[in-house]
């Protein structure tokens, strides 16, 4: 029998209350305070989080998975630049996580800086050439700097993983499509949209023009 979205909440509130009673009688436990900010990164509490995540690091400031996760809050605020910020402080003190090199990617290619993002993502891939989410930025890089061959590459490499992976189907299908191939260009788009991803109404409105 599987848990109700209740029953997760009221799990959730239990482990809170619980940490932060540990917390009471141990308050420089760096643990206590980074699954506290774990917890409520999952509630939703942005802010209490990244206090959370704060407080760990005071306590034990070579927690490099806390910068990543604060990275993670801080994009969710819009707050590219502390993103960027605490990603380079997690790969200072371990340059092999893949996750921030990831994270840099997509917060780079946000901000427009194609160069830093197509790099931070050949970093992340270094380290672990299965990770999906920095192909994709990878993908998306490219395809915004103009190299579309590039891009359609990056894609299909994630479809070798995941070939239901729809946002790699539509990124090759708009690649293709600046290229100038619209039969493959349709073949992915039809692709993904039977995979789920939403109706692209000027794609489809200009191959009807030129059907």
């Amino acid at each position: 029998m599987t848990d109700t979205a209740s029953d997760v909440d009221t799990q959730l509130k239990d482990y809170i209350k619980y940490l932060k009673e540990r917390l009471f009688f141990e308050p420089s436990s760096p643990t206590f305070h980074y699954n506290l900010g774990l917890a409520y990164s999952r509630k939703g509490l942005v802010d209490e989080a990244i206090s959370e995540f704060k407080q760990a690091l005071e306590c034990d400031p070579r927690l490099a998975q806390a910068y990543v996760n604060m990275g993670g809050l801080f994009f969710q605020k819009g707050d590219l630049d502390g993103c960027i910020e605490a990603n380079h402080k997690a790969i200072a003190l371990d340059p092999k996580l893949p996750m921030a090199h990831s994270n840099l990617g997509f917060a780079y290619l946000q901000k427009g800086d194609l160069a830093g993002a197509i790099e931070a993502s050949r970093q992340a891939l270094e380290i672990m050439p299965d990770f999906i989410q920095a192909h994709n930025n990878l993908a998306m890089a490219y395809f915004q700097s103009g190299q579309y061959q590039a891009s359609i590459d990056a894609s299909l490499r994630i479809l070798g993983f995941n070939d239901a992976y729809a946002p790699a189907h539509y990124n090759i299908a708009m690649a293709f499509r600046m290229a100038g191939d619209l039969e493959k260009a349709r073949e992915h788009y039809e692709k993904a949209k039977s995979l789920g991803y939403p109706v692209d109404e000027a794609a489809e409105k200009e191959w009807s023009i030129q059907q």
